[in-house]
């Protein structure tokens, strides 16, 4: 199946079931135990730098792994699979002086994952699986100064936010990528810069991929680190038109729902929520079993929440094949419908009481 006739698909899918999107990579790669010399591999074994939890350096050095983890999460039911590319900007890559690395890591990352839904395509042909290209939010604020005696301070600007999401998304796409999805968004400056790169790039190569957004409520007040609750998030967004908006990471089902609900009330596109298995415990690890992720999640499908659902942090196929069978034969939310002449102002129509 090409990117097109999948993509052609697509409206079709998401308007008859809720589609299913994979759990955390970093817990899969974790399982293997790998040590310094598992991330090096030969290409890299006199790098200057300790590269050990550069998870998107497996794309170059450990591929089957990675191939492989894909290939777990497509068999337990996910629709959509998210490439091993969370850091692979310039800038995040800076780390680990790789920044020249990030169009090879994204390009080997997309045509891993494409290479395992290919696969997971060929045994089952009438059902698509699709690649979300994942742009992370870098280590760096556009918004918030990173020193707190001159709140004036920052240490990235649009303009470089912008050049390496365009590298990256130059990447993805030449790997394979079918959508594109600016995920765990905790500045909105930063999403716009991705955004803008990614408009950039699909006009200069030709190619028009659905785009999805993903925020992150970093506590219990609903708000993101640089301050907006859902609601603004989406109003801050959504004249990009994305296929969807959503949440992730952060927060356990329980948590997420109210500001998902949020969302869900406001956005005019799908919703989408992939949260954590729970909040981490005290050794760092996450509770919520696929059981437990499973019922919640089929509550907010039952009371039409949502369209695209997965997990994050904690979460394995277990997780997955919990959800997807939870979700199965239950309707998709229907995107809210708003009056065009309130779509400027984010505000919802008024009546007029009666007296």
């Amino acid at each position: 199946m090409t990117r097109a006739e999948r993509l052609k698909r697509l409206p079709e899918i998401a308007a008859e079931r809720i589609l299913v999107i994979d759990g955390a990579m970093g817990t899969m790669i974790q399982r293997h135990k790998l040590d310094e010399a598992g991330y090096r591999g030969a290409r890299f074994k006199d790098w200057g730098r300790d590269v050990k939890g550069n998870n998107d350096l497996l794309n170059l050095t450990q591929p089957r792994i990675i191939q492989d983890i894909h290939a777990q999460y497509l068999a337990a039911g996910a629709d959509i699979i998210e490439t091993n590319t969370f850091n692979s900007t310039s800038i995040s890559l800076a780390d680990y002086g790789m920044e020249d690395l990030a169009y090879e890591l994204n390009r080997a990352g997309a045509a891993l994952a494409r290479a395992a839904a290919d696969a997971a395509e060929a045994v089952e042909p009438s059902r698509p699986r699709y690649v979300a290209g994942a742009l992370g939010p870098t280590n760096r604020t556009a918004s918030i100064s990173p020193v707190v005696t001159d709140p004036g301070f920052r240490n990235v600007d649009f303009d470089e936010l912008r050049t390496a999401y365009a590298e990256q998304t130059r990447g993805l796409i030449d790997g394979g990528a079918d959508l594109l999805l600016v995920e765990t968004v905790f500045d909105t400056l930063n999403a716009k810069a991705a955004l803008f790169a990614v408009e950039e790039v699909m006009e200069a190569m030709g190619v028009d991929l659905p785009v999805m957004i993903s925020g992150t409520i970093t506590d219990r007040s609903g708000r993101t680190l640089s301050g907006q609750t859902g609601e603004a998030f989406w109003n801050s967004l959504r004249h990009v038109k994305p296929f969807s908006i959503g949440l992730n990471c952060a927060l356990g089902a329980d948590l997420m729902r109210p500001y998902v609900q949020e969302l869900s009330r406001v956005a005019d596109v799908y919703v989408s929520a992939y949260p954590n298995a729970g909040l981490p415990n005290e050794f760092g690890g996450y509770d919520e079993t696929p059981a437990d992720m499973a019922h919640a999640l089929h509550g907010w499908a039952a009371d039409g929440l949502v369209n695209v659902l997965g997990g994050c942090c904690g979460t394995t196929p277990d997780h997955i094949r919990a959800i997807a069978e939870a979700v199965r034969g239950i309707a998709p939310r229907k995107p809210a419908v708003i009056e065009p002449a309130m779509r400027l102002s984010g505000l919802e129509p008024f009546t007029m009481p009666a007296f």
